[in-house]
């Protein structure tokens, strides 16, 4: 899962990253508005978390331009601004939750988990797909009940293309998803075609029903049986 950091207290916005790292977050950063906007334009995102007073900007308009956009991602406003009017405001753009400043990381992580169970997974523990089901919040892969041991890259990969069943996915857009936005600098997407040959074996070898088809000239999708 691919997060972006919209924060520019330095300090707070490396301890977050550092945090949600451990927990095998993709994450990127930005320190002000003009880079959030940048990025929001150029990369996609699973989940924002959005500081509201930035040094160049307010952070709400990144919601607005987020909705005419109509970028699909979750959004958690991190702000030391407590007002009702905010939060509201914020809610009334798109954002998901709100997280008043100070707080504990392990209350950001929860409602992080909360909030992605909530829109991706429907409340579901699982995400499933023919007789795949993968368990997020534990990082647990099973395949017709039993369980399969995958590489820290199979399963971002695998996670990715459950989320998005059915749906052609570009190669670039699959390599910044789960590497990183600077991926796009590279010569080559040699890694995603290793890693992808790897996780089809592991799925075929356990019995998989639903497979990651190539779709030659643009990238790939899974389909279900």
């Amino acid at each position: 899962m691919k997060i972006l950091i919209v924060e520019d207290d330095r300090d707070l916005r490396e301890i977050i990253a550092q945090s949600l790292e451990k927990e095998r977050y993709v994450v990127e950063v930005a320190p002000d508005y003009r880079t959030a906007a940048r990025k929001l334009a150029g990369y996609e995102y699973d989940c924002i978390l959005l500081d509201i007073m930035l040094p160049d900007g307010n952070g709400l308009k990144l919601l607005e331009e987020k909705r005419k956009r109509e970028k699909k991602c979750n959004v958690i406003i991190l702000s030391a601004k407590d007002s009702i009017e905010d939060k509201v405001c914020g809610l009334d753009l798109g954002a998901d939750d709100y997280l008043p400043k100070p707080f504990h990381l392990a209350e950001l992580h929860a409602r992080l988990k909360s909030v992605m169970r909530r829109k991706l997974r429907d409340g579901e523990a699982a995400v499933t797909c023919g007789n795949i089901a993968v368990y997020p919040d534990t990082f647990r892969v099973e395949v017709g009940g039993r369980p399969v041991e995958l590489g820290r890259k199979e399963y971002d990969i695998l996670l990715f293309f459950m989320y998005r069943v059915g749906r052609l996915v570009e190669k670039q857009v699959l390599a910044e998803a789960v590497w990183g936005d600077h991926i796009d600098q590279a010569d080559n997407f040699d890694f995603v075609y290793a890693q992808m040959k790897n996780l089809r074996k592991r799925l075929k070898e356990a019995g998989a029903t639903a497979e990651i088809k190539t779709v030659y000239g643009f990238g790939y999708k899974m389909t279900e049986p």
